[in-house]
Order: C-alpha cells, then sequence, then structure tokens
C-alpha cells in the first residue's frame, strides 16, 4: 500500500515500523476470515484490513473521528489475522 506519512507521524518512535506494515498490506481480506469481530459485525472497518485503512488514514493526517476510535477499539487483539495473512503483516 502506498502511503505518505504526515510529518507529526515521521516523528513517531515507530514511525518506520508503521510505515512498513501498512506498506506489506496487499488487501487481499484473508485475515478477515478468521477475525471474530468481522465475523460478527461484517463490517469492512471492524476487520484487519479495514484497520489498516483506518491506521493509515491517521498516519497521514486524516482526523481521528469518534467512529475510527470505535472501529479501532472492537480489535480483540487475538491476531487470528496473523495466521492467514500471506504478506506476514503483524
Amino acid at each position: 500500500m502506498q502511503t505518505n506519512l504526515s510529518e507529526a507521524a515521521k516523528k513517531l518512535p515507530r514511525a518506520e515500523e508503521a510505515e512498513s506494515i501498512l506498506r506489506s498490506c496487499v488487501h487481499c481480506g484473508f485475515c478477515n476470515a478468521t477475525c471474530p469481530t468481522y465475523q460478527l459485525l461484517g463490517d469492512e472497518l471492524d476487520g484487519p484490513r479495514g484497520r489498516i485503512y483506518l491506521m493509515k488514514q491517521m498516519l497521514e493526517g486524516g482526523e481521528v473521528t469518534e467512529s475510527t476510535q470505535t472501529h479501532l477499539d472492537r480489535c480483540l487483539t487475538c491476531r487470528n489475522c496473523e495466521t492467514t495473512c500471506p504478506s506476514g503483516v503483524q
């Protein structure tokens, strides 16, 4: 995924790691098949791929809305998505 981190994001301690994760995602959606919140709610933004899009948006300077926060907070951090990711996104 092509990224263009904001100047503020570039100053974050783990900016390079975040950019690497964003660039690794190939948008295949395999991760959604193992994500409990995506399975339950069926909303793209409640799955790993959608959350990566939201994180990208924030790191590129987009506004963090209440909706954005809600979708990110719904992640259970179970890491099931990692088991099906062909790109090795962690």
